[in-house]
């Protein structure tokens, strides 16, 4: 899912009152986890989601009570009894969701987090929540990536750095965390959620195929680069997803780009023609994947190739996936994009 946070001040433009609801915990079964958010205006739901069906409903009409009161609230419900209808399927659980009535508040905190995924650093937003009544609430948001020396001057300062370096240190995205358990008399507590960057998406071509799959890239929340010589071909006006261009040859691009574990490669340079530029200096890169189209008649003498020449060992090229895409008897570009599309899914999700 993209991230709502930083959705909020785009959001802010068209709607100039939003609400943000937040799951901030679960049990038994439920439609969404804690950490699942989603954006309401006074016209409803903007962007993401609290799990559909009758419980979203519910939150709505909370969200958009909270527009016009402008206070912030902590809710339970109960998937049986609070919000049950004869029409809709019950999932059995509890759902406590953190309702923010001004989120746009903490726009400065939001673009620190934004600054710092731009930059590839993983961090954790703390949102500190404070019972100001049995339903009204008062929310400040911190962002951390490690680097503070004076963390949180609160009561529990010590223990929610040592959570948060904790969280930091196993590095696992999506980690939410209640801090301490908040019960009925607890006038303040933490909610800790581990943000990191975007998996990269590198497509070396423009063409036909690089721009649906950018397209497909941007849809299955990936951070889409281009690379192509051509300024034609290679900007925003062309491939409007795209997060970002590099217009200049292959070889020096791909040569420049930094590749970590999360970075997927796709080559798909026109006519095949610089394939092997841009291949090169991904060869034994650490990316999470690397696919490259082609025949496999193309693809066997271009190994040999590699081999020979030194450029790769046996083993890494036996990395690359070439031919390209999942097997789903792709024709048109469409397809082609589709059956790339889904091989990177099938990697990222057996990573994840």
């Amino acid at each position: 899912m993209k991230n709502l946070y930083l959705q909020i001040p785009v959001e802010q433009s068209a709607n100039p009152s939003l609400v943000l609801a937040t799951i901030t915990g679960s049990t038994g079964s439920t439609p969404q986890k804690a950490g699942t958010s989603a954006i309401f205006g006074i016209a409803g739901l903007l962007a993401g989601t609290v799990g559909g069906g009758i419980l979203e409903r519910e939150v709505q009409s909370i969200a958009q009570a909270a527009i016009q009161s402008k206070q912030s609230g902590y809710y339970h419900f109960s998937m049986q009894h609070d919000i049950s209808n004869e029409q809709d399927a019950i999932c059995g659980g509890r759902v406590s969701v953190l309702i923010d009535a001004s989120p746009t508040d903490h726009n400065a905190v939001f673009e620190k987090v934004k600054q710092s995924l731009l930059q590839r650093i993983t961090g954790v937003l703390v949102t500190c929540v404070s019972r100001l009544d049995e339903k009204q609430v008062q929310i400040h948001r911190s962002w951390f990536t490690g680097e503070e020396t004076n963390a949180i001057s609160m009561d529990y300062s010590q223990l929610l750095q040592t959570e948060i370096a904790s969280m930091l240190a196993q590095g696992k995205s999506g980690d939410f965390l209640e801090f301490p358990d908040p019960g009925d008399a607890l006038k303040e507590w933490f909610f800790l959620e581990v943000l990191f960057p975007p998996p990269q998406l590198i497509i070396a071509g423009a063409g036909h195929i690089g721009k649906a799959l950018a397209h497909l890239g941007w849809l299955l929340d990936f951070s889409v680069t281009v690379v192509d010589d051509r300024a034609g071909y290679a900007n925003p006006a062309s491939i409007p997803e795209a997060d970002h261009f590099l217009v200049e040859g292959f070889g020096p691009a791909m040569q420049s780009t930094r590749i970590s574990i999360d970075t997927f490669i796709v080559i798909v340079t026109r006519g095949h023609k610089h394939d092997a530029d841009a291949l090169k200096p991904c060869i034994g890169s650490g990316a999470a994947y690397i696919g490259m189209i082609g025949s496999s008649n193309k693809i066997a003498l271009m190994r040999k190739k590699f081999i020979d020449e030194g450029w790769a060992t046996a083993d890494q090229w036996s990395a690359v996936h070439a031919p390209i895409g999942i097997s789903i008897g792709s024709k048109t570009v469409q397809e082609i994009a589709i059956s790339i599309a889904a091989e990177l899914v099938q990697v990222r999700n057996s990573k994840a």
